[in-house]
């Protein structure tokens, strides 16, 4: 199995300005957008996706820059949520397995780059392969979340048996406890994908079926893992989502400090936290 196909989505009422936000690191000024297709096409992806809020296309393409020849912009006509986003994305896709990327969230990684190893396993064992993180149960509101079986002789990988859309804390206890995951915590979604054109099938389906509903891409994983092999890669990088209270602010610290000028920023924060706290009165009563 061979990707060379990538969908971004970024269409969602809240989420279709973050891509477009502009971020500093070592190489200067660049749009989150044009990072997380650099990311792909860095990973021997050829062709992207991005699926965008109708009218929002030329943004989109100026936030690209000079990678803009790569990209395909596709509005999503009707906001019938997450899983129908993707599904936009299916003329483009063909019947060729893609890598699928949210446009709200930068992923950071300090050895190899979780979507380097992602592609490898999904090349590897020709199947769906999904990026998760063990997350603690305060955010669970924020993600899909997956159980399985470990696969012997793989660290880090499972085999996916259930997939829950947000689920509460007290539903994830009772369907998603996996072995060898701290209490409290569960495997969420990391936020990118490997997935076969059967997902695509699977949501038009789904949409067919629930006219003006949303659908989501978890209701689709689930089916996926009753009909054929589904994975989930572990991954130790972080994701971090610009949608998040100060989430920009954080994914920019984060990159900042992964980088080369690692040092000159922590220099700068120390000085400013010391400053702070200089110009902080002391409390009635200490000297």
């Amino acid at each position: 199995m061979r990707i060379r196909k990538a969908v971004i989505t970024a269409a969602g009422a809240n989420q279709r300005a973050l891509p477009l936000q502009t971020l500093v690191d070592s190489r200067g000024e660049r749009s989150v957008l044009s990072i997380l297709i650099e990311q792909a096409l860095t990973a021997n992806v050829s062709e992207i996706c991005v699926v965008v809020w109708p009218g929002d296309e030329g943004r989109y393409a100026q936030a690209a820059g000079n990678l803009v020849g790569a990209v395909r912009f596709v509005p999503q006509q009707q906001p019938r949520g997450y899983g129908h986003a993707i599904y936009c994305a299916r003329e483009f896709v063909g019947d060729e397995p893609f890598l699928h990327m949210v446009g709200d969230h930068l992923y950071v990684s300090s050895t190899k780059p979780a979507i380097q190893r992602l592609l490898e396993l999904a090349e590897l064992e020709s199947c769906s392969v999904s990026g998760v993180q063990p997350t603690h149960e305060s955010l669970l509101t924020h993600f899909g979340a997956v159980a399985g079986r470990r696969m012997a002789g793989r660290p880090g990988v499972y085999r996916v048996e259930t997939v829950l859309e947000k689920p509460t804390p007290t539903e994830a206890e009772q369907r998603l406890i996996v072995p060898g995951i701290r209490a409290g915590y569960y495997l969420c979604f990391f936020g990118i994908h490997v997935l076969t054109p059967k997902v695509m099938e699977l949501l038009g389906r789904k949409l067919a079926s629930e006219p003006g509903s949303a659908v989501t891409l978890s209701s689709a994983l689930a089916e996926l893992a009753r009909q054929e092999q589904y994975l989930v890669l572990e991954d130790t990088g972080r994701r971090y989502d610009l949608g998040a209270r100060y989430g920009v602010l954080i994914a920019q610290l984060a990159l900042a400090l992964s980088g080369p000028d690692r040092d000159e920023v922590l220099t700068n924060l120390v000085q400013l936290l010391a400053e702070r706290e200089l110009s902080t009165p002391a409390p009635r009563g200490e000297p």
